[in-house]
Formats: C-alpha cells, structure tokens, sequence
C-alpha cells in the first residue's frame, strides 16, 4: 500500500467513528460481547425463575424477582441494539413455570444459602463481564450501557451481602483480627 491509499483509509476511518456513535457499526468484539452477554441474560431469567420456586425466605424470592426484572429491562436494551445493528438475537429458553416449594422433595430442593451464594457469584461473574466489555468498547453508547449494568450489579451485589449477612449465609473466609508481633531477633 502506498501512502495515499493509507491516508485515505484513515480519513475514512476518521469519518466511519466521528459523530453519533449510534451510527458506527460495532467491531466484532463488541458484536460477540453483545451477543453472548445477552444469550447468558436470557438463560438466566430461566435459572431465577427455578430458584425462585425453590426459594423458601421472603427478602430472597423478593430479591430473585428484582433481579428476574432487571434482566428483562437489560434484554430490552441488548436486543434493540443488536436489531437496529442487524444481528440476529440469541435464542431464549422457555419460561418456567410456577412451582410450589412445598411439592419439590427436600432432598432435591436448593436450600436458600445455596440459592444467596449462587446469586452471589452471578454477580461477581457479571461485573467482570460488564468491565470487559466496556474496556473492548469504541463505541460510547455500548459502553455506557455496559457501565449502566456495572452500576446495577454493584446495586444489587450490596443489597445481597446485606441480606446475606442478616440471614446468616455470608459463610466469610478466615478472618485476620491482628498482627503476629514480629520475633526479635
């Protein structure tokens, strides 16, 4: 390539990522961080509407169903952008049905610690997910959306280590409570 043709595709370039940023087309890293962050947030509503059924504490299924809306509310967004882009959409799995947590056998049941820690490293995975994405961002509307949902987890992630705490199911790592005093030598 001469010089020319490199300029030329600079100033191209200059023009594709100048302006309103709905009108750039997404690189494919933020494409697969889109798609695949949406295919995890459909599957999820189905994780959370199970758990919901076997959830037995009032502040827990009240918190599953915050979280159940607040995917819904980031689907939304997610699907819009990829139609508007013209990529197809992941495929979603059904809606679970209502369960009677008293019908599901003890032993086959998830008790509501296990559900807290499971929500709990949900969180932990989608803050990660959402910094990823927002560090792959060129486009400024993408990862202000992808701080939106940062923001969110952090939200929710506060509220279940106050819940967890409560309930007594913050199961903690060794706790350091003082200095060894150093040996003199």
């Amino acid at each position: 390539m001469d010089l020319t043709t490199i300029m030329s595709m600079g100033r191209t370039m200059m023009g594709i990522l100048s302006g309103n940023p709905q009108e750039e087309p997404m690189h494919y890293g933020e494409v697969y961080g889109v798609w695949t962050y949406l295919s995890g947030s459909k599957a999820m509503i189905a994780g959370y509407q199970t758990l919901l059924n076997h959830a037995g504490d009032t502040d827990l299924k009240s918190f599953l169903q915050d979280c159940i809306q607040s995917k819904k509310q980031e689907i939304t967004q997610l699907e819009n952008l990829l139609k508007v882009n013209g990529l197809a959409l992941p495929p979603a799995p059904p809606e679970k049905p209502q369960a009677m947590l008293e019908n599901i056998p003890a032993g086959a049941r998830f008790t509501d610690q296990e559900i807290s820690g499971s929500l709990t490293r949900d969180f932990a995975v989608g803050l990660v997910a959402c910094s990823q994405a927002i560090g792959q961002c060129i486009r400024e509307d993408i990862a202000a959306m992808f701080t939106q949902f940062h923001a969110t987890k952090v939200q929710f992630g506060a509220r279940l280590l106050r819940i967890n705490k409560e309930k007594g199911w913050l199961v903690p790592p060794p706790l350091h409570l003082g200095t060894p005093e150093l040996a003199h030598v």
